[in-house]
């Protein structure tokens, strides 16, 4: 039997288009593979950098707070609260679920809008869901600065007295 050579034997216009078609089509996966694999390259090459929220951070000058007031700072998640005694920091996250707190000026008191939860000006639960007060954050004077740290939670009788 003898052999014959397929590459002599003319091609129809059908099967040239069709292998056009698979040519081109293994042609684009190829390449969407390439450059998938070319962007997992970079990214990996990028540095994956987490920031993070500063936990330590001045607050003002002692000066610049009354006494008897309590500033609300939301970016921060706390209070400040300057009494006759000096001054307090505490969480203004809800120690029920995590919820933002607020201050009601009229009532004098923080609130818990989700839940209900009551707290006094000095951060004890005074009604509502709420098992334990508000934490008390580290509070110190710095260069004539209000310092918070956010990190460390003090005792519930801790006041910074200036």
């Amino acid at each position: 039997m003898p052999l014959h050579d397929d590459l002599k034997i003319p091609v129809s216009e059908e099967e040239l288009s069709r292998r056009r078609f698979l040519g081109g089509l293994v042609g684009g996966a190829l390449t969407v593979a390439g450059v998938g694999t070319g962007v997992v390259t970079l990214e990996y090459l990028e540095p994956n950098v987490l920031f993070e929220v500063e936990t330590r951070f001045k607050l003002g000058r002692p000066d610049d707070f009354a006494v008897g007031q309590v500033t609300f700072l939301p970016a921060r998640k706390l209070y400040l609260v300057r009494s006759a005694e000096g001054f307090v920091a505490m969480s203004a996250v809800c120690t029920h679920l995590g919820c933002m707190t607020q201050w009601e000026s009229a009532a004098g008191a923080i609130f818990c809008p989700c839940h209900g939860s009551r707290f006094s000006r000095e951060g004890k639960v005074t009604g509502g869901p709420a098992p334990r007060p508000l934490p008390r954050l580290a509070l110190a004077l710095e260069g004539g600065q209000l310092v918070v740290d956010t990190r460390q939670v003090v005792a519930d009788d801790f006041v910074l007295k200036v």
